[in-house]
């Protein structure tokens, strides 16, 4: 039997046991899906009163022109994984925040209800109310116009696709961290474009592999807001002025 190779080992308190199982669940559901590489899932459990997660360990680089290009049409063809509806088996997180992955039939119940609901939600607990809710609310209601004539496919996303998630391995893309469920892959492209990270090859391979839908611009934007008010609810209020500005601009276009 082949000795096993070194590992990258995360702990935490023991109630981060269900947050680093569902992070190896999602980690799985990637590497069944058999499109972009994945680090190995070791070991996950407790030991000594700290829970912890066990995955290969692998040498990542920067990536390259080609490289890139790679991703960009790998990622479309994990897009086309799909389910019959939107959600997960199981609930997960996004960064630290637990995100809700309830079966939906309609992606903008879904969005609405477990994705921005549940951060506008926590953000009003956070002390974040005032025009941030109001503008809030004025998007929960005119949500159904950004998907006239667009019905978004189940796909298995990453979930958190920003540029410190992932990385190449011997030439080979690598994808991990993520918060794994089926939802609009156009969320995922979102995210790339919110913290940078990813060339013009990879945009330009997605699109060549798998096109996105007229009006997606806008959706971008929404999906972009998901992620700066979970940064305002994890990291503070220097994310407030994003969040209020992104609400703004969605409601104005």
């Amino acid at each position: 039997m082949a000795e096993p190779g070194p590992a990258f080992v995360k702990t935490g308190p023991e109630h981060h046991l269900d947050m680093f199982e569902a992070e190896a669940e999602g980690l799985r559901a990637l590497a069944e899906a058999d499109e972009v590489r994945v680090p190995a899932v070791l070991d996950c459990g407790l030991r000594d009163g700290q829970a912890f997660i066990a995955l290969e360990r692998l040498s990542l680089g920067r990536a390259s022109a080609a490289e890139e290009r790679l991703f960009g049409e790998q990622l479309a063809a994990l897009h086309r994984h799909t389910k019959p509806r939107f959600g997960w088996h199981r609930d997960n997180t996004i960064g630290m925040t637990p995100q809700h992955n309830d079966w939906c039939d309609d992606w903008v119940v879904f969005f609405c209800e477990q994705r921005l609901d549940f951060q506008l939600g926590l953000a009003a607990r956070n002390g974040y109310g005032g025009e941030l809710q109001r503008l809030g609310r004025r998007l929960r209601d005119g949500l159904p116009g950004l998907f006239e004539a667009y019905e978004p496919a189940a796909s298995l996303l990453h979930g958190d696709l920003w540029g410190g998630n992932w990385g190449v391995a011997g030439g080979v893309p690598v994808i991990f961290d993520p918060a794994v469920h089926y939802g609009d892959r156009e969320s995922d492209i979102a995210m790339t474009m919110l913290f940078g990270g990813f060339g013009r090859g990879f945009y330009d391979a997605y699109q060549s592999s798998w096109p996105m839908a007229n009006g997606h611009e806008r959706r971008l934007k929404l999906y972009q807001l998901y992620h700066v008010i979970n940064h305002l609810n994890l990291f503070g209020r220097a994310y407030l002025a994003q969040s209020v500005s992104l609400i703004k601009r969605l409601l104005v276009n």
